[in-house]
């Protein structure tokens, strides 16, 4: 509850904030009932469970998250991962998954993951999630245009192929019923600022078919049943350990794609609010929401970017708004669901078109693809690709490894092991290096990846080296591939009776090093703090100076 007593604190609750944030509450609501709907379906779901989803996750991330304002529910970013779980492994499966990733999230989130996944590169993100919108772009067309393929087939290859294959028997009152809805979406928000856009399209393409009752217009009713007018009670989903392990992957991406959007959101929530998330905390909310979600008839969710920054637009400042959203939602399940069976599906195909549109950010993956480096090009085009024509949960896995190794040689490239020629040593020798002293310093960070560079260019010194001096002043840390390498090298020039000297180490690492025994090795009079005093230690230096 560390967002609602901060909130408290800061004097949020009293009266004119109280009605802000109430007002605010139910706007969004209003504004995430379509969606939950949308997405939910889109997923493999039915419709009451993407609004029971978006009831838990957004009490819970209010009370237990990170930021204020935040509001949590399903997305489309998850459509894709969750409507592949759904097919693979039932309904059962994605309750089983989501419950798995709460648990991730939150274990990220005491592991102060928090920090770390906001810094996954821009173009592995816009890589899939442009993916994810071309994937939810396509899968909608068999709503939009009342289709009926013989077939999908489970790959994207296949089910645009069966697609087109189906185009020409494209249902006309249902296309025309989504295209309106589409033109509402597009035109209503240029002349209806307060009244959001999907409930518009929602509310009026869902008369015009009560009132034309065209046939064949597909609608929750005919498709679904329509909506139970109660909550669902708790139910925890039955699992066996095989199930755990098969899902381990699905999970993960899950929690991953979570992890990012909601922290995503969280950023941006600050930037419109003047706010300051706590990222490990949020992680938390919303892994306790993942964990909760299953339990009561929901699946996965994470934080919305457009429903926050409505929520903020509207006048939020404090989780109430996140509150009073969600008990929106039960006053619309409880009071209105038996209206929701006359909505037609076309008309949630229409928003789900106008959400991958927003989702895709073709103006960013333009200019990544047009001015960024060559790396981050190939980065933005693998992800896109394994996105849309293998699968969501290789797309994220490989970006983020093909990110962390180009991330790695860079580092390594920026490593430099050189030395020290007599004139950058002026001012510690002014007499010059001395015969039979190298001086070498390392500027990076001393990890792994540069290992081999150390080695390879200290293995290429002169037999007749006496004294070797490495300078450590400009390396940040050392991980223990360094700590061994550098060992390894020390132990080999001592036995050729080369003195090493170490010097200019920080106090991070010479506490690694210190710990590892390389001050042992070395000895208090090759353990010093300057090259002053390095150079000074040789009896031949001394002489010069005397002399």
């Amino acid at each position: 509850m560390i967002v609602l007593v901060e909130a408290y604190r800061a004097g949020l609750f009293k009266r004119y904030d109280l009605f802000k944030n109430v007002l605010a509450g139910v706007i969004v609501g209003i504004v995430a009932l379509p969606l939950a709907m949308a997405f939910a379906i889109a997923s493999g779901a039915k419709p009451e469970q993407g609004i029971y989803t978006a009831i838990i996750a957004s009490l819970v991330t209010s009370v237990f998250g990170g930021s204020r304002v935040q509001i949590s529910g399903p997305t489309g970013a998850f459509i894709v991962i969750l409507a592949g779980i759904t097919a693979k492994y039932g309904y059962d499966g994605l309750q089983i998954a989501t419950l798995m990733a709460g648990v991730i999230l939150i274990a990220m989130g005491f592991a102060k993951f928090g920090t770390v996944i906001r810094y996954i590169p821009k173009p592995v993100i816009t890589g899939f999630t442009t993916g994810i919108a071309v994937l939810i772009w396509v899968g909608e067309w068999k709503d939009f245009f009342g289709l009926h393929p013989a077939e999908m087939g489970t790959h994207f290859r296949d089910k645009l192929i069966h697609l087109l294959m189906a185009l020409p028997t494209l249902h006309i009152a249902t296309t025309l019923l989504a295209v309106l809805g589409l033109a509402i979406l597009i035109i209503a928000p240029r002349f209806v600022k307060r009244v959001p856009a999907p409930l518009i399209a929602m509310v009026v393409v869902t008369l015009v078919q009560y009132v034309g009752a065209f046939p064949g217009v597909a609608t929750i009713g005919s498709a679904f049943g329509g909506i139970p007018s109660s909550l669902p009670g708790f139910h925890f989903p039955a699992m066996t350990y095989a199930q755990v392990v098969e899902l381990i992957g699905p999970a993960f991406t899950i929690a991953l794609l979570g992890a990012i959007e909601s922290l995503l959101s969280a950023v941006v929530a600050d930037g419109m609010a003047c706010t300051k998330h706590n990222s490990n905390q949020e992680l938390i909310g919303q892994g306790a929401a993942n964990v909760l979600s299953p339990i009561f008839g929901g699946f996965a969710a994470t934080g919305a970017i457009a429903r926050t920054a409505t929520n903020i637009r509207n006048g939020a400042t404090s989780p109430l708004a996140g509150i009073i959203h969600a008990l929106t939602l039960v006053l619309i399940v409880v009071m209105l669901a038996p209206f929701a069976a006359y909505i037609p599906l076309a008309a949630l195909a229409a928003i789900l078109f106008v959400v991958a549109w927003n989702m895709s950010e073709i103006h960013h993956f333009i200019a990544i693809a047009r001015h960024a480096p060559k790396n981050d090009r190939a980065l933005l085009l693998i992800t896109f690709t394994l996105t849309v024509f293998t699968d969501l949960v290789i797309a994220v896995n490989v970006g983020v490894m093909l990110a962390a190794l180009l991330f790695m040689k860079q580092m390594t490239e920026s490593v430099k092991v050189q030395g020290e020629t007599d004139e950058s040593m002026v001012d510690f020798c002014p007499v010059g290096v001395p015969k039979g002293v190298q001086i070498y310093s390392i500027d990076g960070p001393f990890f792994f990846g540069a290992a081999s560079s150390f080695e390879s260019t200290l293995a290429s010194l002169h037999e007749s080296m006496t004294v070797l001096i490495i300078r450590m002043g400009r390396v940040p840390f050392i991980d223990v591939t360094g700590i061994y390498m550098l060992r390894d090298t020390i132990a080999r020039f001592q036995k050729r009776g080369v003195r090493v000297i170490l010097c200019e180490a920080n106090p991070i690492v010479q506490r690694k090093l210190a710990q590892s025994g390389v001050d042992k090795l070395l000895g208090d009079e090759n353990w010093l703090s300057d090259v002053s005093m390095a150079l000074s230690s040789l009896p031949v230096i001394q002489k010069n100076v005397i002399s």
